[in-house]
């Protein structure tokens, strides 16, 4: 995707890519894509342009 915020948006590489802009969001759906090409999910997943999926960043519960 091509980026035309200023300062740009960081690539779907990088480790803050989650700060890129929302361009589409459908909160119906559970998904948010950003001007990186990283589709978020309310569940924390993403789902890279180049197609890998990063897992959801599910905390562990922690016993009482």
């Amino acid at each position: 995707m091509d980026c035309r915020h200023q300062p740009p948006c960081p690539s779907a590489d990088s480790a803050d890519r989650e700060a890129a802009h929302i361009v589409a969001h459908h909160p119906d759906q559970g998904w948010s894509l950003l001007c990186n090409g990283v589709l978020i999910f309310d569940d924390t997943g993403e789902l890279l342009p180049d197609g890998r999926v990063v897992a959801p960043n599910r905390p562990f519960a922690v016993a009482a």
